[in-house]
């Protein structure tokens, strides 16, 4: 059953009129669910989708989300999500380099016209249908194509075909080239990796979940979605964070799980008015994605009264690698990202208890980069160690502590940024001549970029070129003006001078 049409089915079967999704006023049943999903599916297929095409779903956490995914892998298709605050041009690149035939989009989000960004940034030649999520509506491109009627039979019959080894999804994830590379993983892989968080945490069908983190990550997606179908658990989508709405959501509606980023729950403790709501419902937090300070792991516990707060480390290439227990101390749970989940190994790469680069091997280490062996190759090794880029060390009892990043990539606001496709993006504006980003400190959001730059262009310029063309979380957010970048012999920018 390690199939996400299988998990479907079943949790129609198990949990039937329970609710799956609330949404506002809007709540579905996880049987509801699964009929909306084998119709959209049905209307996939009747627009051309075959089996192992890719389907591109661009937009922030919805029911509607959900349903454009699970219909993807029902039809037997292959899930691309799109960052929601992503740019016409980067979503159209995504597009084109997978050759997507079906497209779902959030138009409108934002206030921005998506659908008219992504016709303007390429013709998009692959694309058969286009899709408004919202309404789940499909329209065909192209009058020399016909929409053709399929039953209700023939989705089965795509559903049963799927195999656990065929590519369930491909993420997109930077690397330090500044290219996005598609990290591809297998439908056993996702529900695994899905299975192993669930169990871990203890969540079963009386849980509530409140899904801040977004579906177009791995964490809302399969850390979210599929950990639903395979518990039962009702999911509570948050389309933008609102610190207000939030404690309105976990108050009226007694939500118990609330995964996210370090600021989110930041946010909870030094919201006004957050004195007045009752958040005791609260029994699970997961976090990540940034170094915790142990004082934010203790005020969780005793001032948000959460009874399980864990900490975690992944990453889009293998998901989730460590992650904390029941139990855990502070410290422990806010200075490391607890052991290897199972199913996972850890190992670092230098002398015992001394700092070297994390390898990570085990089942949920991704299939590999979309057409890119030779990325593949250079990340996991021949004995199947994925090379982290992330510098840590190993305690006694296994526990993972990430002390630096062999990378350059920094995390803001919980989103991994890479300067290279920052500063790939900025070369490309009159009046730069050279620039290099790093990450500096910032007390909301952990990180933000800061630009050096070498050239006539002002920093309100370079703010505002770079808002055109990047997602909102990577565009710097500090610029400063210099005469030249600090260079080794080899041309290599020196980006630790830079941050000092």
């Amino acid at each position: 059953m390690d199939t996400i049409p299988a998990i479907l089915r079943a949790a129609a079967e198990r949990y039937g009129d329970q609710p799956a999704y609330v949404e506002g006023a809007r709540a579905v049943s996880f049987a509801e669910l699964h009929d909306q999903v084998r119709e959209l599916a049905r209307r996939y297929v009747g627009h051309g989708l075959a089996a192992g095409e890719p389907v591109v779903v661009w937009g922030p956490n919805s029911i509607e989300w959900v349903i454009a995914a699970l219909a993807t892998t029902y039809a037997g298709g292959t899930l691309v999500p799109a960052n929601s605050r992503y740019t016409g041009h980067e979503v159209a690149d995504l597009v084109d380099r997978t050759g997507a035939t079906v497209v779902m989009v959030a138009d409108g989000f934002l206030g921005r016209s998506q659908v008219q960004e992504l016709r303007a940034a390429s013709d998009l030649p692959s694309v058969r249908a286009m899709g408004e999520l919202s309404r789940l509506s499909l329209d065909h491109r192209g009058e020399e194509r016909h929409v053709r009627e399929v039953t209700i039979d023939e989705v089965e019959a795509r559903a049963d075909a799927v195999s656990p080894d065929d590519v369930a999804d491909i993420l997109f994830t930077s690397g330090t080239t500044g290219r996005p590379k598609g990290a591809m993983s297998a439908h056993r892989q996702s529900i695994g990796v899905a299975r192993a968080w669930a169990e871990l945490g203890g969540v079963s069908a009386d849980d509530r979940y409140l899904v801040v983190n977004p579906f177009f990550h791995s964490f809302g997606y399969k850390i979210g979605i599929l950990v639903g179908l395979l518990t039962g658990a009702t999911l509570y989508p948050v389309a933008t964070f609102d610190v207000d709405q939030t404690m309105q959501l976990i108050e009226s509606e007694r939500i118990t799980l609330l995964p996210g980023a370090p600021t989110i729950y930041q946010s909870l403790l030094t919201a006004p008015g957050r004195a007045e709501r009752d958040l005791s419902s609260l029994r699970l937090a997961v976090t990540g994605a940034a170094v915790v300070p142990v004082v934010l792991i203790e005020r969780m516990r005793d001032e948000l009264a959460i009874d399980h707060v864990v900490t975690a480390f992944g990453m889009t290439e293998a998901v989730v690698v460590t992650m904390c227990r029941d139990g855990d101390s502070a410290e422990t749970v806010a200075t490391t990202c607890g052991r290897a989940i199972p199913g996972m190994e850890t190992r670092i790469d230098a002398p015992a208890g001394e700092a070297g680069e994390l390898l990570v091997r085990g089942d949920y280490v991704m299939l590999g980069y979309l057409d890119d062996p030779a990325a593949t190759a250079e990340a996991i090794d021949a004995d199947g160690w994925l090379h982290t880029g992330d510098v840590g060390v190993l305690d006694d009892e296994g526990n993972l502590r990430i002390t630096d990043r062999l990378k350059d990539m920094y995390i803001s606001g919980g989103f991994n940024v890479y300067p290279a496709e920052v500063e790939q993006a900025l070369m490309r504006m009159d009046g730069i001549q050279d620039v290099a980003v790093v990450g500096v400190p910032d007390e909301r959001m952990g990180e933000v970029g800061k630009a050096y730059v070498v050239g006539t262009a002002s920093a309100d310029e370079v703010i505002a070129f770079a808002r055109q063309r990047l997602a909102n979380f990577k565009v710097p957010r500090l610029v400063e003006t210099v005469e030249a970048l600090p260079r080794n012999l080899s041309g290599k920018v020196l980006k630790n001078e830079l941050r000092k």
